[in-house]
Order: C-alpha cells, then structure tokens, then sequence
C-alpha cells in the first residue's frame, strides 16, 4: 500500500522548514482538536461566537425584559447601577447561575420608560481590589460625560432598526485590494473632530472618485484617549462614541458598499488599554481574568495589557467581538493591529529573526497563534470572502497560508519593511547613490504564496516625530513654493520622486496597496493628535482638502498622478499577476525596466541622465503605446516624451527589442497594442 505524505504543503514549498515541521504540524492539531472541542460543546465555531448575544445587555422578547450577564470569576458581589436608578449601587444586584455567570432580569412590566435605548449603566463590582463602577465588556456603545470626561456604559436598542441597502456589494469581488487607510475624526479640515456621517457624505465621494476600491477604518473601537490613535482600546464592542452613533457608522458601511467599496476594520486584539475605570483590567479584582497572570500580561513598550489567548472565556470574548462587528456593522475583514506582538511572548522587541528557530521555537506565543487561526477561520465563515490582513514586521512563515497548509489563515500581510526603507532611503542616502538592485529587493522580498500588501507609507510614517514622505522630499519649501507658477528646483524634484516611489511600490511590491488619507496629494507636515504637550490643538489632526481642490497650488499633480495610477494599475490587473519579470537593471543610469501582467514598467531613478535611444529587450515583438508617463504637465512634470508616438520592436539576436527616450526621474509604462 502506497504510504500516505501528511507533509504540510508549507514544507514542500519551503524545503528549509523541514526540521520544523513537529512544530508545524503541532499548530494544525492544536487547532483541529480545540474545533473539534468547539464543535463538540457548541455545535460550531459561529455559535462558539455568540457570547455577546449571552453576556452583556441584551433583551429578551420572548420574557419581554433585559437581561444583563456578567462572566467575572473572583467578584465577590455585583450590582447593576444606573440612571434608571438613580445609580444606586445596593438596590439590583446580580445573582450566579448555574454557569457561574452573574445575571439579573428586569422585566418591561416593572421598567418600561426606566429601563432600555439609551440608559446609562455601568456595573458595580465588590472584588478583591475595593468597590468600583466599572463598564460592562459587553456592552455595545459608551458615551463620555462632557463635564466629567467620564465614561459610562449606554443600553443601546433603537426602535427603528438601521436599514441597510447593501445589498448588490459582494466582498468576494475585491480581489485587488486598492485600500484607503483612514482615520474618521481627523478626515475633515476643520480643527475638530469628525463624524461617521461627515465622512461618508464628504469624504467616501473622494475616495470612490480616486479608484479605491476597500476603506481601512482606524479607531473605531471606544478609546480613552483620543490620541492613541485608536490603539488603546477599552470597549471593544463600541464604535466610537466621538464620532456619532453605531446607526451612524453604519450608514458610513452602508454609503461604502453603495460605491462598490469594501470597508475593512482596523481590530486591536493584540492588547488593551490598563485603564480601571473605563477598560477591562482587574473587572473582576483579579489581575489575570482577561489577561496574562503576572509580567507576560503587560507590554513594556505600549503601556498596556495583554489578553489571555490560552482561556476559553478569552477566546470567546474575542470570537464574538470578531463576528460581532462582521454582523452587526456588515465590515468586510480586518486589519490585524500588532500580530508580531501576539505570536510571540517577547512581542518582537529587540529581537532579529534572522534563523527560522525564532519562529517556531524561541519565545513563541502558540495560545495566540490558535487564536490567530480560530478568527481568520470565523471571518472566512460568517462572511465568505472576508479580507484578513496581519500586521506583522518579523516575516512568521505561513502567517498568509491556509491552515492546511500548515498556516495560520490570514489573506495578506502588511509589508512593513518598504516604508522603513523609503524613509531610511530618503534620510541617509543621495540620489546619485541609490541602490537598484537593494531598491529591487527590498520590493519583491516576500514569501512564496503568502500575499502581501505593499505601501510607501501609512500612518505610522506620517505620526509626529517622524514625516510624511512628500515632506521628508520637499521639507519646508512646501509652504512657500507649492503654487502652480512658482518653479522649484526643491519642489520638482519632490513632487517627481513622489510618484515614482508610489508607483514602483504599488506595481512590484505586492499583491495588494494601501495609502495613508491625504498622503495620496502629498499632504505636508505630520500627524499630531491634540494633547497637554500642544495646547490640545486639532491643527495637525485634520485633512487640508483645500490644498487638492485649490487649481493653482502642485498639490493637484500628486493627486492627479495617483488617480491615474490606481486606474492602470486596476484595470491591467497588476495585483493579482505574478511578481514583476526583470527587462533591464541598468545601475549606471539607476534604470529599472520590468514586466508585470504584459505591461514594461521603466523607471529612471537618476537626478541627471535622461537617455535618448534607450534600448532594452522585451518578452513579446510587436507596437507599444505609452499608457501612464509621470512626467505628463498633469502630474506636474515637463512633456518630455510626445503621448502621440508609436513604439516598434526590432529584432537582434533572435530577441525583440524595443527602443525609447527615458527622461530623468520620470516612469514610462508600456503596452503591447499589436503583435507581430
């Protein structure tokens, strides 16, 4: 009998994970067997995701009242507090279940006009660590109090239901994910906040308007503090308060979807804000109830805490905040904050992974890698198609595979390496001296059949403290030079490698893009949410749309460019053919010619040269037509190159070749018209 090869195809594509294939393997066991318990107990791994219709606020039509359950292990006692009672903390207490759950019911017959939409509640908690007023995990919207700055939970069941009209959009048709990362508050020019509805009447237009076909959504779980940027989360079934209602964020889905774009959410389970009073730490007066016993349940760098991925409880918790947001919000997938910081108990930090021992043996966080497994599996079963990106900086081998073949099921991973190295690139290194063939490895470094979504940069570049790439290039001419008829050496300059580093990251980098809101036209300056170290000002928390929409400012030849850009890049297919073929390296003249999905990509990179009668080889003969040249007067450059001409290969050496006039600093992409 023919032995059976239960090899996992990771291994059989990468022959250097062989000695780590009891590791590999142990991951898809772990993984089948907790299914399996799941199954078992629950029916499912969807049902298995329901804890949030059990515990926290819920109604029950069919006993017509409230329900509210609490899992808190070590409280000694809890009361349910309120303004429906004048938030006495002694009159509603909560009594234990069978389940060991915390539970009370207060039926409409006794609260009606007391008890439901828009209560404010919180939970009072007799525990090991004093008698608190906490908020209650499950609980689906918190309000701050504008006087006290204080949070509290909010019942929240409107009469009328949102009605969505979402119908016709199928995540499942976004395969080339052109993804537009945003953060809602800071997406309107005012020095404020904004909101759901201002963004997706003011905002969605532009992005559907620049060919953008998915949305990533920042800070939409309730924060504290306005400036983590989202990241310290403390209600994590909360859309935002500050930015208007849950109803409010829907219709911002909703309008999305209407344009044919998919909104996917930035989630934060990597860790939690350490906050008492508004988040999870010490609910129920243990240290550990959601979160690691001891040192491994905080994070040194972020402040914060980190969850418990081995307890059943935790991994509910999370399961159901997973489909709770796909459901309730109709999102399209994820973003996954901090991924290196969960698969490993040192969180990444100061740790080179540079042998394989780093991934599967030294320091691995394995509870949250089958984690990891059980939400991209949940994603891809509530709604099929469900986009799963991971960010993750230390390259763990089979993050982007499915869990058969020995992966942990995530669609994409951010490619965090090439912003880093356009920055380092832009700050150390002169233009004379950049390295094409670094350049090209840097952009086609990526594992074989794990996807990856590439970007020149995003948020984290644009923070304070570091810049934007325009203004890493352009600095502080942009406040003086940026006017149309105001020539300058500085600005050409800027404005020209601005779109080339934009368009050899989206069409050799990966299989998906990501742009940072505004970055897109250039947007100067950085990113500073308002706080004490700034006169809690808005100033650089905001989007100066006026800077695109002014015609007499160059900010237009960016966004120009972009918009072009996105739509050759969408309507070849870059994305989803194979990784770019190189042509020509050419490091005399910082040239690099290449061929991706039947287009000749060539980018001349050097400050001076530009070469008449450039001639490289081609893979087909026949007449090339200029689709896309950066240096069209649209996109700010100089006309170099008539749109009009024709290009004709000719033969030597049984090769066709094909001959042109690349300018300095300028992109040129091709395409085949005719064959010979």
């Amino acid at each position: 009998m023919e032995e059976i090869d239960n090899t996992p195809q990771l291994i059989k594509d990468d022959g250097w994970l062989s000695p780590y294939e009891p590791e590999i393997l142990a991951r898809q066991n772990r993984y089948a067997q907790t299914l399996e318990e799941i199954q078992k107990k629950y029916g499912s791994l969807p049902d298995f995701a329901n804890q949030h219709h059990y515990l926290g606020i819920n109604y029950d039509p069919k006993n017509e009242g409230w329900w509210y359950r609490e899992w808190a292990p070590a409280a000694f006692q809890l009361y349910l507090i309120g303004d429906f009672n004048d938030w006495n903390r002694t009159s509603h207490p909560l009594h234990k279940n069978e389940q060991g759950i915390w539970e009370i019911f207060l039926p409409d017959k006794e609260y009606t006009n007391r008890f439901g939409h828009e209560t404010k509640v919180k939970v009072h908690v007799i525990a090991a660590n004093g008698n608190l007023d906490r908020i209650p995990p499950y609980i689906r919207r918190a309000v701050q109090d504008p006087v006290s700055y204080d949070f509290a939970g909010q019942v929240w069941l409107p009469n009328e239901p949102f009605i969505w009209t979402d119908e016709a959009f199928a995540i499942t048709n976004i395969k080339e994910p052109v993804i537009y990362e945003c953060h809602t508050g800071m997406a309107q020019e005012k020095e404020g906040v904004g909101t759901y509805r201002e963004f997706a009447d003011q905002i969605l237009p532009r992005i559907h308007r620049d060919g953008y076909n998915s949305l990533q959504l920042m800070a939409v779980m309730e924060h504290p503090y306005y400036g983590s940027f989202g990241y310290h989360v403390s209600n994590f079934f909360c859309p935002s308060s500050r930015f208007g209602t849950p109803e409010d964020l829907k219709y911002l889905v909703n309008e999305a979807h209407n344009l044919g774009i998919a909104v996917i959410m930035d989630i934060v389970h990597s860790h939690a804000v350490k906050n008492i009073a508004e988040g999870l730490a010490f609910f129920d007066g243990s240290g550990d109830q959601y979160f690691y016993p001891g040192p491994q349940g905080f994070h040194p760098a972020w402040d914060s805490r980190i969850f418990n991925y081995e307890k059943p409880e935790v991994q509910q918790f999370l399961l159901s905040n997973v489909k709770y947001w796909l459901e309730e919000f109709h999102f399209d997938g994820f973003r996954f904050d901090g991924v290196t910081s969960m698969l490993y108990l040192h969180h990444g930090e100061g740790v080179a992974f540079d042998h394989y021992n780093k991934y599967f043996r030294e320091g691995v966080d394995n509870a949250a890698i089958l984690y990891l497994q059980l939400a991209t599996s949940l994603a891809q079963e509530v709604k099929p198609g469900a986009i799963c990106i991971a960010e993750d900086m230390s390259g763990m081998p089979g993050l982007c595979r499915t869990i058969p073949d020995g992966g942990i099921g995530f669609d994409y991973r951010l490619a965090m390496g090439i912003p880093d190295y356009w920055i380092k690139l832009l700050k150390h290194t002169r233009d004379e001296d950049w390295n094409i063939y670094e350049m090209w490895g840097v952009l086609t470094n990526r594992r074989y059949q794990e996807k990856t979504i590439a970007y020149a940069e995003s948020h984290d570049q644009a923070l304070v403290g570091d810049k934007t790439l325009a203004f890493w290039l352009m600095d502080k001419e942009m406040y003086f030079h940026m006017s149309a008829d105001d020539p300058n050496l500085i600005i050409d300059r800027g404005i020209a490698l601005h779109k080339l580093i934009r368009l050899v990251t989206i069409s050799l980098g990966g299989e998906g893009y990501l742009n940072f809101i505004g970055n897109e036209f250039g947007h100067p300056e950085w990113v500073d949410f308002p706080r004490e170290g700034n006169n809690w000002s808005h100033k650089h928390a905001r989007r100066q749309w006026s800077l695109i929409d002014n015609p007499n400012l160059k900010y237009k030849f960016m966004g120009n460019f972009d918009q072009a850009m996105i739509k050759t890049i969408l309507k070849y297919h870059i994305l989803v053919a194979p990784q770019g073929k190189q042509l020509n390296m050419d490091s005399a003249n910082n040239i690099i010619v290449f061929e991706r999905a039947n287009l000749i990509f060539v980018f001349n990179l050097s400050p001076q040269n530009s070469v008449f009668g450039y001639t490289f080889t081609v893979p087909q003969a026949g007449t090339y037509q200029l689709i896309l040249n950066s240096d069209d007067s649209e996109f700010g450059g100089f006309n170099r190159i008539d749109p009009s001409v024709e290009y004709f290969t000719y033969e030597e050496e049984k090769t066709a070749k094909l001959r042109i006039y690349t300018p300095n600093r300028t992109a040129l992409v091709f395409k085949l018209k005719d064959t010979i």
